[in-house]
Order: C-alpha cells, then sequence, then structure tokens
C-alpha cells in the first residue's frame, strides 16, 4: 500500500491544479482496501475518494485524506456465446478496457471510448457519451465498506443509475472503497450511430457499415477533433450537466431560439446542450484571468496557464448566471468541487 504525507495532487488531476493533501494512500488489492478501511482514523477526516482526476476541480489544498484505487486486471467470469461478464480492477484505465473489449469482440462500451479516467470511477458517475450510458453493461459492483472492511457485492438496479448519476455520488458518497466493477458485454455488434455526428464522421472515413473498431477510431477522432489534451492544456472534460427541462420551457425556449438543438428524454422532459447555451452566452473561446472556455467546445472548461482552482470556479459561476438571466435554465457542474 501507498501511504505519503504532505503529498502533491498534480499528478492526480488532469485541470493541472497543484493543491497539496495531509495524506494520500493507494490500495492495490483487495486486501489492502480492508486493511485501509480498517486503520482509517478520526484522524483521517475529511476523506476524498479519486479515481484518475479526470472529473475533479481542487479550489484549495486538502486538509485530509485521498484514496484511490491502483487496483488493476482484466478477469472473465462467465462466457458462452453471446456475452461475457468481465471483472475489471476499478484502478484500470476505462479506455484501455474499452480498446481490450475491441479486441476480443466484447460490444457495448466502444461508444464510451477516450473517455479519461478510471473504471471505478465509471460506476460511480455513469459516464455517458455518443448516445450510450455505462449503466446499461455495469453488472455489479464489488466495493469495501468503510465502517467496517467487509466485502459488499452490489447488483446495478440497486445502484440506481441516472443521468451522471448513482446512489455512489449520493447517499452512498465516502461509503465505499470501490476494488471491482463486473460489466455484462455482448459478443453480438449492434452500433449506435445515430447520436451527434457519428455518421458524419464514418462519411467522411467512407465506411458505411462500421465494425467495432472502425465506430471506436471515429469517436476518438470526433472527441480529438474538439476536446482539448489535459497533458497540453489542462481540462476536466464536460465541465457541466446537460439540462434536462420540463416540455412546457423546452417548447417556449424553441420558439424563441427554432434552431436551439435537442434531445427527447421522455413526454415530459427535454435535455439541451449546455454547451449550446453557454456558447449562444458568447463564452465560447473566452479567457477569464488564467481559465477560459474552449474554443472549439464551449462545455470544457480549460486551464490557461497557472490557473488555481478559485479562478476556474469563478468562471464556471459567471457562466451559470449568464445561462440563467439569458434562458432561465439552471446548468450544474459535472466536475467534482472540492
Amino acid at each position: 500500500m501507498k501511504d505519503f504525507r504532505d503529498y502533491s495532487l498534480l499528478p492526480h488531476n488532469t485541470f493541472g491544479i497543484d493543491a497539496r493533501c495531509r495524506r494520500f494512500v493507494a490500495y492495490e488489492s483487495v486486501d489492502e482496501a480492508r486493511q485501509l478501511a480498517r486503520v482509517l482514523t478520526d484522524a483521517d477526516q475529511p476523506l476524498l475518494i479519486i479515481g484518475g482526476g479526470s472529473n475533479l476541480l481542487l479550489t484549495h489544498d486538502f486538509e485530509g485524506t485521498v484514496v484511490r484505487s491502483e487496483i488493476r486486471g482484466i478477469e472473465v467470469l462467465e462466457e458462452n456465446d453471446s456475452e461475457v461478464l468481465a471483472r475489471v480492477g476499478s484502478g484500470e484505465c476505462w479506455d484501455d478496457f474499452v480498446a481490450t473489449c475491441v479486441e476480443r469482440g466484447w460490444y457495448g462500451a466502444e461508444n464510451l471510448s477516450l473517455i479519461p479516467g478510471d473504471v471505478g470511477a465509471s460506476a460511480v458517475q455513469n459516464i455517458g457519451a455518443y448516445g450510450a450510458e455505462v449503466a446499461t453493461i455495469i453488472y455489479k459492483v464489488e466495493a469495501v465498506r468503510l465502517n467496517d472492511g467487509e466485502c459488499e457485492t452490489i447488483p446495478a438496479e440497486a445502484c440506481h443509475y441516472g443521468y451522471r448519476q448513482s446512489r455512489f455520488k449520493q447517499e452512498w458518497k465516502g461509503r465505499y472503497l470501490i476494488t471491482h466493477v463486473v460489466y455484462r458485454l455482448s459478443k453480438v455488434f449492434r452500433p449506435l450511430l445515430d447520436y451527434g455526428n457519428i455518421r458524419a464522421e464514418l462519411e467522411r472515413q467512407a465506411i458505411t457499415t462500421p465494425t467495432a473498431l472502425q465506430l471506436r477510431n471515429a469517436i476518438i477522432a470526433i472527441r480529438q477533433a474538439k476536446l482539448p489534451d489535459h497533458r497540453v492544456e489542462g481540462n476536466a472534460g464536460s465541465f457541466f450537466v446537460n439540462p434536462v427541462v420540463p416540455r412546457q420551457q423546452f417548447e417556449a425556449l424553441l420558439k424563441r431560439y427554432p434552431q436551439m438543438p435537442h434531445y427527447h428524454v421522455s413526454d415530459s422532459q427535454e435535455k439541451i446542450p449546455a454547451g449550446w447555451l453557454i456558447e449562444q452566452c458568447g463564452w465560447k473561446g473566452r479567457t477569464l484571468g488564467r481559465a477560459g472556455v474552449h474554443d472549439k467546445q464551449a462545455l470544457v472548461l480549460v486551464n490557461r496557464g497557472g490557473a488555481t482552482g478559485s479562478e476556474v470556479l469563478h468562471l464556471c459561476n459567471l457562466i451559470c448566471q449568464d445561462v440563467q438571466q439569458q434562458f432561465g435554465i439552471e446548468i450544474h457542474p459535472e466536475v467534482n468541487i472540492v
């Protein structure tokens, strides 16, 4: 088990914020997670459980203990002609796992290609992109309870997954150390192509009937074209959650903005892209101090160089105010602000 004091979190957040924590602990096995749960004391509080740091904004030094999983490995639990159950260590890189799935002919994760972060975080955040959500392939989550160090297996339906939500983000926050996620993947490839500009990218490549690898590569190309590399310009990917609004409000807005993009949620609700709302307010490409809005995707806030978390948060708050004033819609950060 890795255990450090007065530790820099710069390598553990993609925003590139050089904050420190009082203690940093990384567990590399289930036994180490159990041991850690049993030795943590009140002196370790507050506790912050992180993954790859790709969904994290640090606004100050953390006066507590930061914990992350470094459990690796991909194991086949069950397999038949139509599907496979894969048990994956929570510290595995998510996109490496997606690449493995495509390589082995396990389908269902390909639309989630190039999403940064770890496997454990996928089960917390319910990551999603291009018409897919990880909740549709999660079978169960294996975790260690922090209160007593015992192992617990949690079926996916008990996690109450919703749009970028789970019980791990709500009432279960800080209750578990996730050790493994078990995914149910299909051996039958059913491509999801009708979201965003997937079909346009495939047409650009002269592909009419894509393989899973071709679909994955198309999504990677789309993401790389519009999202900045955090190693060059610090960011946490999509900073805001796309708002879901009541049907009546949506219809009133559509009369004012006939070109407004939107996605059907239900008979009573519609989703509006937060990036479009932010762009209409004139924020796309703007810089405020050392923080800014990406010039190709207004959903992404970036560290122009040397920005503090407080500067990024100030920019976030101003954007939220402008969207509320112009559209009457509250938008909220997707990232975990600490």
